[in-house]
């Protein structure tokens, strides 16, 4: 006789129940979280790669050669990957939301800055305290978003987050482009108005986030009391399935150093590409504005595939196997960009290597958050990024050094494009290592 006791229609009734304020739940924290997280990521690559469209003027005028510029743009990462675990445990400490405000606002203030850089040394100082100040924003706001949304969601609204990524390239490249023509006002170059103007907006939106954000589900005002037990109900349940909360035990699993020398591979393309992008395009002829409107265009095509792709690995759950396939595409795509066939197939490459490298970063910070919570969620993911962000240093000086060497940008494309086969194999590594 089976000893199954099947589900009594009230039983059924309470779960639908359930089901429906956790969707409702979690329908508004998107519309009241993800806009002003949206525009600060939009902020964090425009201010990070700016640098390169400030470059085709900026160069001249404080007296730089490709690989000084390389170096100047580089080590904002140097920055950024020293303060990262301090930082995101700061974040565990205070609460994101204060955490999160204060780094936009320090960020925004010396991305303002940089526009009084006055030779290369001054431009050096100030990109090295602007990594200092962004330092633990991405990992926090994964974080954040892993205190906020089950793990089944999480692909898909990071892929929402992750928008702000490509979406700063098609706001940002015309924006740069425009605030060019202000060379001149107020005894300003136009690479000068072009920092501040990109600068002070980040620090409003760090006012916005301290202002509109709260740390957890119990502290949300805009949820009823239904929808956040039927929340909090979930998220606990998920936290105590975790296999770890402590930062001690985070620091002794492999996966963590693994995952970093990953998103090393692919984050080194990330911001070669980012940086490089305008003085590529330069090379054909263009205006300002025309080579803004040009560099906008993978970055759509990104936005749109990358949202696609999440959804599909929402769907499979397979986010290993995934994150492969993202890092072969994004060596494809490099190699596709170096054929001398014309600017069409060259930014079709470019296009196909920048979808790889945002839909990567989608589905690779949903992998860590599936066995990390609490603090070891908190120092973790920092470890992670602080490895892995090695890589946009890495990528930004590399490309500057062999331009300077070969007089061509192809073969820091190549170099690029092995980076990417690299994180490919390791990742096939992390699968075969995660059956185990």
């Amino acid at each position: 006789m089976s000893s199954t006791v099947a589900a009594s229609p009230s039983d059924r009734v309470w779960v639908d129940e359930q089901l429906k304020l956790r969707q409702s739940a979690l329908k508004k924290n998107i519309w009241r979280m993800m806009p002003l997280l949206i525009a600060a990521l939009i902020f964090s690559y425009i201010d990070k790669n700016n640098a390169g469209f400030a470059a085709l003027t900026m160069i001249k005028d404080l007296h730089m050669t490709s690989g000084q510029f390389g170096w100047g743009a580089g080590l904002l990462f140097v920055g950024y990957c020293l303060f990262e675990v301090p930082s995101n445990l700061a974040l565990y400490r205070f609460g994101a939301r204060r955490w999160l405000g204060r780094i936009m606002v320090t960020w925004g203030l010396a991305t303002a800055a940089t526009g009084l850089a006055t030779g290369p040394h001054g431009f050096y100082a100030l990109r090295f305290l602007l990594g200092v100040a962004e330092a633990g924003f991405f990992p926090g706001v994964t974080y954040l978003l892993a205190c906020w949304f089950p793990a089944e969601y999480r692909a898909r609204v990071l892929a929402i987050f992750m928008l702000g990524a490509p979406l700063s390239s098609v706001i940002g490249g015309p924006m740069s482009g425009f605030l060019f023509k202000l060379d001149g006002v107020l005894g300003l170059q136009g690479w000068q108005w072009m920092f501040i103007a990109q600068g002070v907006p980040a620090a409003l939106v760090g006012v916005a986030i301290f202002y509109c954000l709260r740390d957890r589900p119990e502290d949300a005002q805009w949820l009823t009391q239904p929808e956040k037990t039927a929340l909090i109900e979930t998220l606990r349940a998920e936290s105590q399935e975790s296999h770890m909360s402590s930062s001690f035990a985070a620091l002794k699993d492999v996966r963590i150093y693994l995952l970093g020398a990953i998103q090393f591979g692919f984050v080194i393309s990330t911001y070669g590409v980012g940086i490089w992008l305008p003085l590529i395009l330069k090379e054909f002829g263009y205006s300002y504005i025309k080579i803004g409107m040009l560099s906008a265009i993978p970055y759509v095509f990104a936005a749109i595939g990358t949202f696609v792709w999440a959804q599909r690995v929402d769907k499979t759950g397979n986010r290993i196997l995934h994150l492969m396939l993202t890092c072969l595409l994004g060596a494809v795509g490099l190699a596709l960009s170096t054929a001398t066939l014309g600017i069409v197939v060259k930014l079709t490459g470019i296009s196909l290597a920048v979808l790889a490298v945002f839909a990567a970063r989608a589905i690779f910070w949903t992998i860590p958050t599936s066995f990390l919570a609490g603090r070891a969620a908190a120092g973790g993911l920092a470890l992670i990024n602080s490895i892995g962000t090695l890589g946009g240093f890495v990528g930004t000086v590399m490309v500057g050094q062999l331009k300077d060497i070969y007089g061509t940008f192809a073969a820091g494309i190549w170099a690029m494009a092995i980076a990417f086969l690299i994180s490919a194999g390791l990742t096939a590594f992390l699968w075969r290592f995660s059956k185990q």
